[in-house]
């Protein structure tokens, strides 16, 4: 799967091309949203991004699993995971049946 990776430094250019903010204000501004998208699911809340998809925690509970190399039982403790559901909208344009409402 030969793709190019999108990265911060790829959106702040974006919001300086298109809103026209400075290279430092445009950083600022993804830094700011990505923190505050950070900090809403830190406490446990989802994050939902119309016509994008919705971003959540879910606790997952402690259990033995298995180490498939050694057979050997292995506990596993309660954490939480991060998890995306794309919007309809989104899988629409990924399979190419949407309009594609993100044009630059």
């Amino acid at each position: 799967m030969a793709g190019r990776t999108l990265t911060r430094a790829d959106l702040s250019e974006a919001v300086h091309r298109q809103v026209g903010l400075s290279r430092t204000e445009s950083a600022d501004l993804v830094k700011a949203v990505l923190d505050e998208m950070v900090d809403t699911l830190v406490k446990g809340d989802q994050v939902k991004l119309s016509s994008f998809g919705t971003f959540m925690v879910r606790h997952k509970t402690g259990r033995i699993g298995r180490n498939p190399k050694t057979g050997e039982e292995v506990p596993i403790t309660p954490r939480r995971v991060l998890v995306f559901r794309p919007s309809q909208v989104m899988k629409q344009q990924i399979n190419g049946q949407g309009s594609n409402q993100a044009d630059e």
